[in-house]
């Protein structure tokens, strides 16, 4: 008996033993678990930092570097300046969140462009483990990585910004009803000519998502009289229901000359706005007094191309800066610029492009400016939005349809994000095409 006590007791003291062990190892895997998590925390903090900085800063970047000959824009920043000011943004972003993060941990993934809009943190600490029963404590490495990034907002998600369709931009509002500023502005001008006939307009919708026009075509699902989602032009922020029907006779008269077309022959209250499809109607750009697109140009363009740009600006009414900030993205206004892809000359036109809208010399920097313009004219139209033609510009009008957004291909985001900052719309998320951080790895 007393040995198998003994036996017994060993065996306890055995279970005990693993216990014990098993316990510290279940201690020390919670340790470094804890500190893996503490860096990891850091790591994204830091890289938030960085990418706040650089939407602070990203603007700065396409201010001219002199105001005029011998005189400094103090509102440039250079591009390495910019990369310095991310850095220490994300080493004192470590500090405050009890991390070290050592400047050479500090990259940009797109460090070949011009301005990286992506930063990644990097984070090398050690947690002290347990490791042993006698308390012992050893040195265990613990990495972590993080990845933020500016990326294109179309459009938020407040009362005043369009989401969620075609359009995303600011809005306006007139009788409650939703609508792009230059609609509203030509309803305005149209509703103040009826009132003068003694007729009243009554706008009874104006702007409508996808989610608000499924909903509208599961209760009505014709759509001869309602169009499926993702098809209605109300998603673009250009279509008025209007009415009483005592005013239809008045709109088919007079409609066209503000700029209303009734889109359908047995929609007598359906009016859409056609003119001046273009940058300045959807936050970006500058428009004369004379309502039609600018011809003032940056100071970053040759002064070669200056009239050119202009002359496009202004046949197919879109912004001048637009189209100048874009040669500047896409060739650094280099008319024999070609690219492995395919694409060529200063406006880096496709073969297949170029022919389909007339371009019949893509190196000839007129005739392939003023294809540049006619394209951004249409795509303009079809998208309502800056960033959403931008992006069809360089990845094809079938992507952004698709979705409905700026494609998620590096490319493309860096592309537009380049563009909205020499449009000088960098930082304001409010705004159509802003720039927002985000978290992405």
């Amino acid at each position: 008996m007393r040995d198998e006590c003994g036996q017994a007791t060993l065996l306890l003291l055995g279970v005990v033993g693993a216990a014990i062990a098993g316990a510290l190892i279940l201690a020390g895997l919670g340790q470094a678990y804890g500190a893996r998590s503490h860096a990891q925390r850091g790591a994204d903090l830091a890289a938030i930092a960085a990418a706040q900085t650089m939407r602070r800063d990203y603007a700065r970047l396409f201010e001219p570097a002199y105001l005029r000959p011998g005189v400094p824009n103090p509102n440039h920043l250079s591009r390495a300046a910019y990369l310095a000011a991310a850095r220490g943004a994300a080493v004192r972003g470590g500090r405050s969140n009890g991390v070290r993060v050592a400047p050479g941990d500090v990259r940009f993934p797109e460090a070949g462009g011009f301005g990286p809009t992506r930063v990644s943190v990097g984070v090398r600490d050690q947690a002290q483990v347990r490791v042993a029963a006698d308390g012992d404590r050893r040195p265990v490495p613990v990495d972590a990585r993080a990845t933020a990034e500016l990326s294109v907002s179309a459009g938020g998600a407040s009362a005043g910004i369009a989401s969620g369709g075609g359009y995303g931009g600011p809005l306006a509002y007139r009788q409650g009803k939703p609508m792009r500023p230059d609609v509203a502005q030509a309803f305005d001008r149209m509703e103040r000519a009826a009132a003068g006939d003694g007729v009243q307009l009554i706008v009874n919708s104006g702007f409508r998502s996808d989610a608000e026009q499924a909903r509208l075509f599961a209760a009505h699902p014709d759509p001869r009289w309602v169009a499926p989602p993702g098809r209605s032009l109300h998603r673009l922020g250009t279509e008025l229901d209007l009415g009483p029907n005592g005013a239809y006779a008045w709109l088919a008269r007079n409609g066209e000359r503000f700029g209303f077309r009734q889109r359908y022959s047995w929609e007598p209250w359906h009016w859409g706005y056609v003119r001046n499809p273009g940058t300045s109607s959807v936050g970006f750009g500058v428009r004369g007094g004379d309502g039609r697109a600018t011809a003032a140009v940056q100071s970053f363009v040759p002064p070669q191309y200056a009239p050119i740009i202009a002359r496009a600006a202004q046949r197919w009414q879109v912004s001048a800066q637009l189209l100048a900030a874009q040669i500047y993205a896409e060739s650094g206004f280099n008319p024999f610029a070609q690219s492995g892809a395919g694409a060529q000359g200063i406006a880096q036109f496709m073969p297949g492009t170029a022919a389909a809208y007339g371009v019949r010399n893509p190196f000839d920097a007129a005739d392939a400016i003023d294809g540049q313009a006619h394209l951004m004219h249409d795509l303009l139209a079809r998208f309502a939005s800056v960033p959403l033609a931008l992006a069809a510009y360089n990845a094809g009008p079938g992507a952004v349809a698709a979705c409905g957004c700026v494609p998620p291909y590096a490319e493309t985001q860096a592309y537009v994000a380049k563009i909205v900052g020499l449009l000088g719309g960098a930082g304001d998320a409010g705004a159509a095409g802003g720039l927002e951080v985000r978290l992405v790895q």
